[in-house]
């Protein structure tokens, strides 16, 4: 049987980090056969000492403590202490079915998989309207545009990439580690790469991890601005546009096809026609989706800001990200 090297980058996931734990523990996966490194961020709340609690239990879980903070520097360094076969990326936010080990190693190897990963269902641990509207909106194609694992396929099906994907080891030797340049997008650019060099990834239909989302709009606002913003850096950092699929730059379109416009009234007035007319398409579509997929437990004027929310804060993130703010202000962001 294979060994597997589970890693999880963290930093402050006191709320999510004992469930995520939990959930490998109660895997179908033989112990022997299975080691866990949390990376560790240097959290400043109880989320060490929660995992040197797993430690002292069980034999296969392992603490290392990541000086750089970010995600990438987290799996580079659990990637280079692991001694199992595939490498299995987690996130403290997730939690896996009992047999999602099992079932990846015995679909990646009946595909010959370089990467094999699970559709991704959208959750919040504490159910309100707001947080209940934030997941439909996460988990809609308006909302989160052609990306596979959160809108669910119904057959296998080889993609660009997948979330918490399980990688042959022998993937890093051939194209390298993760670019430690890239604090967002990572996973993206890796698996790019993988393309790039002959790789294969397969998306499971009918295996599932669970994702807990932000559950208010600030946070997902910010977290969208610095997953848009840092789609421009990743192209600075790569040096191309094809580390990234194009469904990554339409929020970015769309809110230059509204700013530009408006600007250009300054020497001509009816150019302002244009950032309506768009505005007006937009609020039509979006009206309509959510008229089409609002819920009692989702009030329909919650599902539509969620949406608002989602779109502009990625878009003006993207396009913030194209003024290189990184070097105006002075920051590495790395």
């Amino acid at each position: 049987m294979e060994k597997i090297s589970v890693i999880i980058p963290c930093r402050n996931e006191e709320k999510y980090i004992a469930n995520c734990l939990n959930s490998i523990i109660k895997n179908d996966y033989p112990k022997d056969f299975i080691e866990v490194f949390v990376v560790d961020g240097l959290s400043n709340d109880s989320t060490r000492d929660i995992v040197e609690g797993f430690s002292k239990k069980y034999s296969f879980i392992f603490l290392l403590i990541n000086e750089n903070k970010t995600a990438p520097y987290a799996m580079n360094l659990g990637i280079e202490k692991s001694t199992g076969e595939y490498i299995i990326r987690l996130d403290a936010h997730g939690e896996i079915p009992n047999n999602y080990f099992s079932t990846l190693i015995e679909w990646g190897k009946k595909l010959n998989a370089d990467n094999t990963g699970a559709v991704w269902i959208t959750d919040v641990i504490n159910k309100t309207p707001k947080s209940l509207s934030i997941v439909k909106v996460l988990s809609n194609k308006f909302g989160v545009g052609n990306s596979l694992f959160r809108i669910g396929i119904d057959s296998i099906k080889e993609v660009d990439t997948v979330p918490f994907g399980c990688y042959k080891k022998s993937v890093f030797r051939k194209i390298g580690l993760y670019n430690e340049r890239l604090k967002r997008n990572q996973d993206i650019e890796l698996n790019k790469r993988l393309k790039k060099n002959g790789g294969h990834i397969f998306l499971l239909p009918h295996l599932f991890s669970t994702y807990y989302a932000r559950e208010s709009f600030s946070g997902i606002a910010k977290n969208n601005f610095q997953t848009g913003f840092w789609n421009m850096l990743t192209v600075y950092y790569t040096k191309t546009f094809s580390s990234l699929s194009l469904r990554h730059f339409i929020p970015l379109m769309f809110c230059l096809s509204i700013i530009v416009p408006l600007i250009l009234m300054i020497w001509y007035l009816p150019a302002g026609l244009i950032s309506a007319a768009i505005l007006l398409i937009y609020f039509t579509v979006l009206l309509s989706t959510g008229i089409r997929i609002k819920e009692t437990s989702t009030p329909l004027h919650l599902v539509l800001w969620a949406f608002i929310v989602l779109h502009f804060s990625y878009g003006f993130g993207s396009a913030l990200g194209l003024f290189r703010i990184d070097i105006l202000f002075g920051k590495t962001y790395r």
